[in-house]
């Protein structure tokens, strides 16, 4: 289909299938994001395919995806360079559990792209990677406490999951806030293992680092994809390497998100700040399960000797690591990530003229490649996670909804952030313009 969407039709086959999936899937899901719902339907969209930007649910309803597998489908769906290639893995073997080719080739590729690769290792999904870095820097300094930013979100294992979106009531003191567990089953002593702090506060900063000297390493996530998009204040991200380097605090940047997408060299080469240890999955696999760590030679080294330990049956399996090679082959050439940027930017410049427009007040904050709009009260962009807690989010729900029902599937949450696929036509661009044009109206 081309151009511009009719209304939404049913997705009353969603509904059957979310109905039978409770019955065998604890709360129908297989992750607590997916807990989400179809305009005011409780039960969330069973997508049955896709083609490039776009995919179709399970009742035939076609939508322009800017979720894109949470940012893993940077190619598209389907794309034919990894179904050309993959098609060829699964012919003479998916897995060995030993070492194989295509790793090798990667783990080159990864070190030619990303200033602060030195060395790689790779694991499955972004939280194990984080545990591997987190691991690798505790063993490197001999050091236990993380720091770590209100409202940044490193993954949902016990490591890092401490303070991602706490409330108002539970986040505490604003300069130094309270380490809030994620979920219950969090045991106390990890928590007490993480320093939070306010982001883009250089003062707060100095003074948390202060007050704890055993602080291995600080992490971020460069622009806070699950915190709205937020941006680093002008600086902030070269004061994180300065005061990690006086303090021999190891500087880990979790570009899960930012990673390949944001550019060929991530977040590290587009603010041209370079961390000792980065975090890389989403686009890196372009839709497969792979994730990585990379970092400085000094950090890695314990790893690298086998003293600090790090294992996985499936970790850089021929299938994934054919499936990351060629998707970062395609990144690789910067003309494909200025595309992807100039289509994220020009959905932008439609939200705010939009919102103008309709005299909604709104902020569409981040890059091209991944964005979010926020209903803050004057318009105002969000500097720090609590900035957030005052935002309108029952508008965004309606904003996003309303898309939905124009063919345009966005992330459900409204402090997460739209990813822009690598394969958004000039079609698909014109009817998300409209769509967001129509949305505002009805808002």
């Amino acid at each position: 289909m081309n151009g511009v969407f009719p209304a939404l039709g049913g997705t009353d086959s969603s509904r059957s299938w979310f109905e039978r999936a409770q019955r065998s899937l604890a709360g129908g899901i297989s992750s607590s994001s997916r807990l989400t719902s179809t305009g005011p339907d409780p039960y969330p969209l069973y997508m049955s395919s896709g083609s490039g930007a776009r995919i179709r649910d399970v009742d035939g309803n076609e939508y322009i995806d800017y979720l894109i597998s949470y940012g893993s489908a940077v190619l598209g769906h389907a794309s034919p360079l990894l179904t050309n290639a993959l098609t060829e893995v699964l012919r003479t073997g998916t897995m060995f559990g030993t070492c194989n080719v295509p790793e090798v080739e990667l783990a080159e590729l990864i070190c030619r792209m990303v200033p602060c690769a030195d060395l790689v290792r790779f694991a499955n999904s972004g939280s194990e990677a984080v545990q591997g870095a987190v691991r690798a820097a505790r063993g490197y300094t001999g050091r236990s406490k993380i720091l770590k930013f209100e409202g940044h979100y490193h993954g949902w294992s016990d490591t890092l999951a401490i303070s991602n979106r706490p409330t108002a009531a539970e986040a505490g003191p604003y300069d130094t806030p309270q380490s809030v567990p994620h979920s219950p089953g969090i045991p106390q002593g990890v928590v007490q293992d993480v320093v939070v702090c306010p982001w883009n506060d250089p003062a707060a900063l100095r003074a948390v680092l202060d007050a704890h000297r055993d602080v291995a390493a600080v992490i971020c996530e460069p622009i806070v994809a699950n915190n709205a998009c937020t941006m680093p204040d002008a600086g902030f991200l070269d004061l994180l390497r300065e005061e990690c380097t006086a303090r021999g605090i190891v500087l880990i940047f979790d570009e899960v998100c930012t990673g390949f997408r944001t550019g060929p060299g991530g977040a590290q080469a587009l603010f041209g700040v370079v961390p000792d240890l980065a975090v890389f999955s989403k686009a890196l696999g372009g839709g497969l399960p792979i994730a990585a760590f990379a970092g400085r030679h000094e950090v890695m080294e314990p790893l690298a000797r086998g003293e600090v330990k790090h294992g996985g049956t499936y970790n850089a399996s021929p299938l994934c690591a054919t499936a990351a090679l060629v998707t970062l082959r395609a990144l690789h050439d910067p003309a494909v990530t200025k595309r992807i940027d100039e289509t994220g930017r020009r959905v932008m410049e439609a939200v705010r003229r939009a919102a103008h427009d309709s005299g909604v007040p709104c902020a569409v904050q981040g890059v091209g490649a991944m964005f979010q709009v926020v209903f803050s009260p004057d318009g105002t962009r969000t500097r720090q996670y609590r900035d957030l807690l005052r935002t309108d989010r029952a508008r965004y729900d309606t904003f996003r909804h309303e898309l939905l029902k124009r063919g345009v599937h966005t992330n459900a949450y409204a402090m997460a952030c739209w990813f822009v696929p690598a394969t958004v036509t000039d079609d698909d661009l014109t009817a998300t313009c409209q769509a967001v044009e129509e949305a505002f109206k009805a808002l």
